[in-house]
């Protein structure tokens, strides 16, 4: 029964969201980063960013304090992230064809980009937004965002002896999406006038 909570709210975010997908495009971008400082090995295939990182690719967005990203044979990247003390990590993408966008925020965070899968933990939370108005929203101590398939899974804060159960648990909040408004009918047109027949 404990798992029954988080499995509902993963369904309903998946039911909610269907059938927009993220930005296709942005999975052959280049990712562009900024920082403050960088260090890369070369035989590790991996490049360390320090201080006010910024990652652009396409459409998304993701900051952090620390970012370190590593690239296979096939050029894939994988990137995690880290947040400075107290605070947590930014991610935001478009949403394919439409005006939303999804964020994300956590103390640490993953990028997978051959899967294009993105993993939040600790203090995760993750929301939609329609233009700029706030819709949907998860939190949770950890949730796995499929960009592909906008499959979200999110697991409740790992039960420790003598915590507070109150943050233990998912907590959603889902928002109706406006029905789209029936067409008006066509306008009445006038009918020709009729001219009084003499006789």
């Amino acid at each position: 029964m404990k798992y029954f909570q988080p499995l509902l709210c993963a369904l309903l975010w998946t039911f909610h969201w269907a059938p927009a997908w993220a930005e296709k495009a942005d999975r052959d971008k280049p990712m562009q980063i900024e920082a403050d400082r960088m260090q890369h090995d070369e035989a590790k295939k991996l490049t360390q960013f320090f201080g006010n990182v910024q990652a652009v690719k396409g459409t998304m967005v993701m900051r952090a304090a620390r970012m370190d990203v590593q690239q296979d044979e096939q050029g894939k990247q994988k990137a995690w992230l880290w947040a400075a003390d107290g605070e947590r990590v930014f991610f935001r993408q478009k949403r394919e064809g439409l005006d939303e966008y999804t964020e994300g925020e956590a103390e640490t965070a993953e990028y997978e980009g051959a899967t294009d899968v993105v993993t939040l933990v600790t203090r995760a939370e993750m929301r939609m937004l329609r233009g700029t108005q706030l819709a949907d929203q998860l939190n949770g101590h950890k949730i796995v965002f499929n960009n592909t398939t906008e499959v979200v899974s999110v697991d409740g804060q790992r039960k420790d002896a003598g915590s507070d159960t109150r943050h233990q648990r998912v907590r959603a909040v889902l928002v109706p999406k406006p029905a789209a408004s029936a067409p008006l009918p066509p306008p009445l047109r006038t009918s020709p006038a009729i001219k009084d027949n003499k006789r």
